[in-house]
């Protein structure tokens, strides 16, 4: 039996007669409890990475799958990393049930659609060294607990990331994240700790397995992509410190080069 946490009463009622501070407080109070419990849940989210890693390595893929928010926040943080550590978009690939569209409006019922979720990564042509990480705060999503569970039939490294308990998404997952947050701020909507809860997994996935790919060094990113003036300025300065030269040259050796990894190399 599953137990609906994410579907729970919130702790507080009569919002609407809450002042403007008193409402701001209590989101805060609830968001101060999401830490701790993606603090709980490090041992499922370093068993996943550990097992991400070897399959990278061999040049396979991590595809988040997810509806609604969690498919937006698994299309984001997958749409950050080319920029952010200079790697492929093919790396790390978001799937959103409703296709692109459904990033900025709801595409009705996409995510009932239980055979859609493995259709659509289909379009991909996954390996065995391929990962699939389905994300669902309710962890019952037919378009994503399908698509795990015919990943892993077809010898798919499969993960998830979920806010309660006992769910089918976990129980098909072979690397299940439960991230146990209680119930929502304003009841059942999972945008708020569980969208939150999902974000910082995802950031702790993918800089983890980035900086395990040698796209870190140090603690800078130096595999960047220079697309504006921001990071122009940031990568001049790495250069600068590890080189010991003057703002000019170092600019114009990293814009000759194209990132600071090639400077150093």
């Amino acid at each position: 039996m599953i137990e609906r946490i994410t579907e729970q009463p919130s702790r507080y009622d009569h919002l609407e007669q809450m002042s403007v501070a008193e409402l701001l407080q209590h989101i805060n109070e609830e968001d101060m409890l999401v830490a701790e419990a993606v603090r709980r849940a490090l041992p499922q989210i370093t068993a996943l990475v550990e097992a991400v890693e070897p399959r990278m390595k061999r040049g396979g893929r991590l595809f988040y799958v997810g509806a609604g928010t969690s498919g937006r926040l698994g299309v984001l943080d997958a749409s950050e990393l080319p920029p952010t550590f200079g790697v492929p978009a093919t790396w790390v690939i978001g799937i959103i049930a409703g296709g692109d569209r459904a990033l900025r409006h709801a595409v009705e019922r996409a995510e009932d659609v239980a055979e859609q979720g493995w259709k659509d990564l289909q379009a991909y042509s996954p390996t065995r060294d391929d990962v699939v990480l389905g994300i669902a705060a309710s962890g019952t999503t037919p378009y994503v607990v399908e698509a795990v569970r015919q990943a892993r039939h077809n010898g798919l490294l499969t993960g998830c990331i979920t806010s309660n308990l006992h769910t089918p998404l976990a129980q098909t997952a072979a690397f299940p994240i439960e991230t146990i947050v209680g119930p929502e701020f304003v009841t059942g909507s999972s945008r708020m700790k569980s969208g939150t809860a999902q974000k910082m997994v995802l950031n702790m996935i993918s800089t983890s397995l980035m900086i395990r790919m040698g796209r870190v060094q140090g603690n800078r990113m130096v595999n960047m992509q220079l697309t504006n003036d921001k990071l122009i300025d940031r990568g001049t300065r790495m250069l600068q410190e590890s080189l010991g030269l003057d703002y000019d040259e170092a600019r114009e050796r990293l814009l000759e080069a194209g990132s600071v990894s090639d400077c150093l190399s």
